[in-house]
Parts: structure tokens; sequence; C-alpha cells
């Protein structure tokens, strides 16, 4: 455990040359503060010292290497960073010493301060967010405590030291210590764990420090760190001019602006915000007196239709949010509370085509698909730890699911659905699979449902023949996913998938009706007190309730998260048809947070060595080089509000000479396309109505032609070098599933590649 003691000498004696520590002056979550006087220059500085372990957690060469972005920064109402270094294994920065007071004090005395000296403060420290933005620079921890009055005049403090931790923990951020902000002032993104965090980050916390100078308290107060991120995710501000008469609607929306829930709904810079409190304060009057006009500039409707832009851009799978439910009377929706996991342990998070992720029924264990120097297998991990344990004989097996005692583990593993005992034991095969799962569901009484090539079946958990519960209508393009067993052990509620986007159905296994809820929404989950949780094509997770006797939602959806990751498989599913995200009964939420959104085309050179091409920024899959190296292929998939929903997308041709796109095909159902030897031709796959593998010229001068038909969906379409034969993998309606063929493009004929279905 720490002294800080012991810390003040090894400081004092390792700094002697330069510094003399005199006092410990205050300590807060991550570093304590201690006076010394500077010997070269014959003045006192503040030396903050990171806590040892923190130190240590971070790494020196890093950290010291962030921070150095805040000695750059110059600004009158910033804080300069004087010196930094490592000594005896202690992190350090050296400050200024500021007579006067931290805003926190100030408030503490005062509670409340004047309109013209709040608004002033506030326009003070947005100079500074606004020039340090400019210089490429978020504090990401704005608050009274690190906003000091020196001489009436704002500074502020600690700028660049939020970023060098996150930059330098990584994804460790729930590493005791390690903080993303503070919960009365963190955005909504951060609170998240939104791995990019732009300026309007600060723009919120000073929006909520703005608000607290005015109002007495902040936004969001409560009794807990968890109620608080609650309230931030969940409630709208109350309105300042309803707690003061003496603030004026302008004031009240300049600061409620700066407080709005998505980044593009706020001032797009700290200059701006600064803007309007300074229109504010010129037509300032009380409630009952008569204003000017409000010129507050809010974000253009382009801005709010982008909502969540930056969190497209967020890195992919390297780490989830999670959320915890708390228990409220039944169809109460309970507040959600949020915090991130770290899956950069002894094992990693992997994705792919199912979802990766399943939680226990009590929300106290996620099993996930793994990597480690093992390979791939299923892990389990407590949420309270990063730790991860092996689960022995799941080697490449996928789609984990828990039993409904939390005992046991399902998975598929070579074609066969197969549980083993997370207390130990061999592993049990149930039965065979053929085209899935997608998305298996073990209920009360041992019966598992499980999506397979379509169509749902249901199995005893102590294994024998599964037997269909329900058939999809595969000329329609349609597929059962997902189902969830309710705690009835008699209800399922899945996800039905085709060309018009996927929506929620149900049924009962008394006569394996099935019933549509009249909802569009994916991945559905149950919760206990009566709510069903599914997500939509944008990524927006929802709760509402559901009565399960009558089969039927009665009540209107209410959002609870946004940017839910969306399995990437739109080759298998449509477009963003399946999420990756765990429930457990107790309202326990994990979800890879993160979006198959906008991307850019990127060329790798064999040393390593990237050049971002100057292409537009759109969802790009699969692209492939012509034999030449002169033109890329790519498939994209159209994003804007008109596209079809489930659309695959259309086949595109990059020049590298000309440096544009051209489109090639417009039935937006193509995938996978691939360039004949003499890269005059593309060979695609097509899904939907009249799928197949068809041909086309790569000008775009010509019309598709259909090589062969096919009565499944084809995807991972590959040519061989001398263009003769291709082979795809196919997903065929029942009873054939999943296999892998090889045909000839110049005799249209296709034969089985002897692959075992479903692996």
């Amino acid at each position: 455990m720490r002294t800080e003691r012991g810390v003040i000498a090894r400081l004092a004696d390792a700094l002697s040359d330069r510094y003399r520590v005199e006092r410990e002056l205050g300590a807060g979550g991550m570093a304590t503060v201690y006076l010394a006087r500077d010997l070269k220059h014959d003045r006192e500085v503040a030396i903050k010292v990171l806590h040892p372990e923190l130190g240590a957690t971070l790494g020196s060469e890093r950290f010291l290497s962030e921070i150095k972005t805040t000695a750059r920064l110059q600004h009158p109402h910033i804080l300069p960073l004087l010196d930094s270094g490592e000594v005896g294994g202690l992190l350090y920065y050296v400050m200024p010493v500021v007579t006067g007071e931290t805003l926190r004090r100030r408030l503490e005395h005062e509670k409340q301060l004047a309109i013209p000296e709040a608004v002033r403060i506030a326009r003070e420290v947005a100079s500074a967010l606004d020039y340090a933005h400019r210089q490429g620079v978020i504090h990401r921890d704005i608050k009274p405590e690190n906003i000091l009055l020196h001489d009436g005049q704002a500074l502020v403090a600690d700028f660049g030291i939020a970023l060098a931790v996150q930059t330098a923990a990584g994804q460790r951020l729930t590493q005791p210590g390690l903080s993303r902000g503070t919960p009365q002032y963190m955005s909504p993104e951060q609170a998240m764990g939104e791995p990019t965090i732009d300026a309007r980050a600060d723009v919120y916390a000073l929006g909520a420090v703005t608000y607290e100078m005015l109002a007495g308290e902040p936004p969001f107060t409560g009794l807990s760190l968890q109620a608080i991120m609650a309230r931030v995710m969940a409630e709208r501000p109350t309105s300042l001019s309803t707690l003061s008469e003496t603030v004026s609607p302008a004031l009240d929306e300049a600061v409620l602006i700066a407080l709005a829930k998505f980044p593009a709904d706020r001032f797009a810079t700290a200059a701006l915000f600064s803007e309007a409190l300074a229109r504010a304060a010129d037509i300032q009057t009380p409630r009952n007196g008569t204003a000017a006009a409000r010129t507050i500039a809010r974000p253009t409707a382009t801005q709010r239709a982008r909502r969540g832009a930056p969190w497209v851009l967020a890195a992919v799978g390297i780490g989830t949010s999670a959320w915890l439910v708390g228990q409220q009377p039944p169809l109460v929706p309970a507040p959600t509370v949020r915090f991130s996991l770290s899956f950069d342990g002894n094992a990693a998070l992997v994705e792919g085509v199912f979802s990766p992720i399943a939680l226990s029924p009590d929300g106290s264990l996620i099993a996930f698909e793994g990597r480690d120097s093992v390979g791939l297998q299923l892990f389990v991990r407590p949420l309270d730890r990063e730790a991860a344990e092996r689960v022995p004989g799941t080697a490449n097996a996928r789609a984990p699911f828990f039993s409904p005692d939390g005992r046991w583990l399902g998975f598929i593993q070579d074609g066969k659905l197969r549980k083993v005992a997370l207390a130990g034991g061999a592993v049990i095969t149930i039965c065979d699979v053929r085209g899935g799962p997608y998305g298996a569901s073990w209920g009360i009484g041992d019966v598992i449902v499980f999506s397979a090539a379509g169509q749902l079946r249901r199995v005893s958990a102590a294994g024998g023949q599964s037997t269909l519960i329900a058939m999809s209508d595969s000329v329609r393009g349609e597929a059962f996913r997902f189902p969830e067993l309710l705690p009835d052990a008699r209800t399922v509620v899945f996800s039905a998938v085709s060309d018009s986007g996927p929506s929620l159905k149900a049924l009962t296994l008394d006569d394996n009706i099935v019933t549509p809820l009249n909802q569009r929404g994916m991945s559905p989950h149950f919760v206990d007190g009566g709510f069903l949780v599914y997500v939509e094509q944008d990524g927006t997770l929802f709760s509402v309730p559901f009565d399960a006797k009558q089969r039927r939602i009665i009540g209107a959806p209410e959002p609870i998260a946004s940017n839910v990751k969306l399995l990437p498989d739109n080759v298998v599913l449509g477009t963003g048809q399946a999420a990756k995200l765990g429930v457990s009964r107790t309202g326990t939420l994990v979800y890879l947070s993160g979006s198959t959104g906008r991307s850019e085309l990127v060329v790798m050179d064999r040393s390593g060595r990237t050049t971002t091409l100057p292409a537009p920024p759109r969802e790009y899959h699969a692209p492939r080089f012509s034999p030449d190296e002169s033109r890329i292929a790519v498939t994209i998939v159209e994003l804007s509000p008109r596209a079809r929903s489930g659309s695959i997308g259309d086949a595109w041709v990059w020049s590298m000479r000309e440096r544009s796109l051209q489109r090639i095909t417009f039935d937006t159902s193509t995938m996978s396309a691939q360039w004949t030897p003499d890269g005059r031709r593309l060979i695609y796959a097509r899904t939907g109505s009249g799928g197949g593998v068809y041909t086309i010229p790569s000008n775009g001068s010509g019309k598709p032609a259909q090589l062969f038909a096919r009565p499944g969906t084809v995807f991972e379409l590959s040519l061989t070098r001398d263009g003769r034969q291709v082979a795809f993998r196919e997903n065929a309606p029942a009873p054939n599933g999943q296999d892998i063929w090889i045909a000839s493009p110049e005799v249209p004929s296709v034969a089985r590649a002897g692959c075992d279905a479903g692996r």
C-alpha cells in the first residue's frame, strides 16, 4: 500500500539537485501535489506526482511522450507545464504555483456566481479550450477543480494530462485510478467509453461547469458514480430559467445546447459556445422582461443528421461497453449505468460472423470467442476481473451461450452443437448442425432453441435429434435468426431477416405458430420485469414492454444506447441484421461498440508502409486489385436513408490513374467482386431475387450476365489465377445449409467441394 511519507522522501532525494520539496499541498484520484522550490530560478513550483501504482501501470516512456504536448501550449488562460520526468519509479510534472483559489473552492464558499462573472469565467475557459483544440489537444477532464482563479482570471490546469493517461493506458482504463473524466462533467460519449473523443466532449464539460456556476450544482448529481452516470445518459438537465428567474431563456438555451446528449447537437467549437454566451449576456433580462431575439447558432440539420459520427470511426474490437440495469417494478424502465471493459488481458477478443460474446443469466460472467498463445477458443471471465480463463475443449468454437443456471456453456464446434460444464469435464455433443447456428438459447427444462439454415429448431440439452419448430420463407429470402427462449420455457422471440430488413417475431413451443410483433429490429433479448431489448439497423439499442402471455409489445420503445456494433456479415444476413451483444436476465448488457460505417481505402506495400487513397469515405468491403494493379474493385454499401433496407451493396471500381470511383453494378445485391485474369471483366455474387454468380465488363460498358443461378445466398467467392474455376460458399435453404462449391465460368456446371456443411 502506498505511503505518502515514503513517496515524498523518494521524490526529495531524487530531485535534490533541481528542486527542494517542502510539503504536500493536496492529493487527488491520480496524483499528489507537493510544494517545492525551483533551485535554478529561485521560485515556488507545484510538483504533481502520479500515484506509484498508476505510474507503474502507465509506463514512463509513453506517458512522458504524450505529456510533451502540454508543454507546447502557450495561452493566457492555460497553466503552463514547466517540467516533467521520471525519477525513482515516480512520474511527475511541474507547474507554477498560483496564488488564489480553484473554482471548486470558490463554489464551496459562494455556491452560485453572479451571471456576469460566471459568463466571463466560462468564456475565458472556452478561449483556452478553443486554442488547444486548434492545436489538436483535447482536455478531457474540465471541472471546477481544474480551473484556477488567479487575480480574477481563469487558468485551466492539467491540460493534456487526461489525454496522456488515456493514451498511455491504452484500453486499461478500468484499472484503479484511471479515469476518462469526472462523472458530473463527463460527456455521454466519454461515459460510454468511446475511444474517439473530440472537442465537443470539452464543450459538454464546460457546459456542465457553467451550469453549476449559475445553478449552484452540476446538471446531474447522485449518491453514487453509477447514479450520476445513469442520469448523464438518460435525463435532460433541468432548465436553468426554471431554477433562477435571473437566467434569461437565451443563456439557458446556450448552456443546454452545450449539454446536448449527442455531440452533433452541441456547439461544434468552444468558440461558438463562447459567442453564444456573449450574445446571451448582452440580452440578459429577467424572465418577465422582454429580451431581444435569440441568435444562438444551433447545429445545422446536416450536423444533427450526423449524430454519432465520431463513433462511426471508433476502433473495432478493442473493448465493450457494459450496462447494469437496476431492479425496478415491472414495466418501469430502470436507470442505465455504463462502464467499460477491456479485453487486452491474457486473451484477446475475436470478432467473427456470429456474436462473439454471451452473458451468464445472473450477469456475473462473460463468455467470449478469444485468442491466446494457444489459439482460437472460448474464454470466460467475471465482469469485475480482466483475467480470463480458457474453456478446455473449445478450440475453434463459436457462438457461446449459457445454461439457465450458468453452470454450462453451449457452443458450435465442427458442425455440432456442444456443451461443457464450466466446473470442468468432457465436452458433450448435443446434435448436428447444418448452416448455423445463428444464435442459440438454453431455457428452463433443458430445452435449447437454435437457428440453422434460416430455420428454428429445438433439441434437448441432454442430446438427441433436433426438430424443426419454425420454417422461414426462403423463397422470399427470409431467415429466422438469434432466438431467445423466455423464462416461461414456452415463448421464443427471434429476428426474421430478409431483403426488407430485420423484424421481431415470437412463437410458443406449444403450437409453433409464428406471431409478428410489428416491430423492426434484431437480436431480441428478454429482461426480467417484462422487457424486450433489441437493436435497430442504425445501431440504436431499445427496450420495450412485452407481454409474453399475449406475445405482443404493449408500450412504446425507449432508446437506451447507441453505437451498438452490428455483425459485419452483411454478405450473410443483409447489412446490419444482427448485433454483437449479450444480455442477462437481470438486465446487465454487454455489447461491442462501434459501427460498420464509413471507412477509407488504404494501400499497404510489402514493407508495411500505408497510403490512404483520396476516395471519399464510404462503407467499403472486399477490395481487390486488378491484375495490373491499376484499378481496385470494391463493394460499397449505401448508407443513405434512400438505400433499400437490407441492401448488400454494389460493385465499384477505383482508378489509380484517374483517382475516381465508377459504379459498375446497380442491383444493391452485389458482393465479393473478383477480376478475371485479363482484367476486362468482374465475376461477382448476387443475392436475393435472381441470385447466383454473374459477370460484367469492368469498365461499366455492358450489362451483367448470369453464369449460373443458385437457390441460396452465395458469398466468399474466389477465382483461380487462370480464371477457369470459381469457388464459393453458399447458404442454402434447409436441409442443405452451408456448403462450398466449385464451378467453371466457361462451362456452367457446379459441383460440391466436399465440405462438411456448417463448418
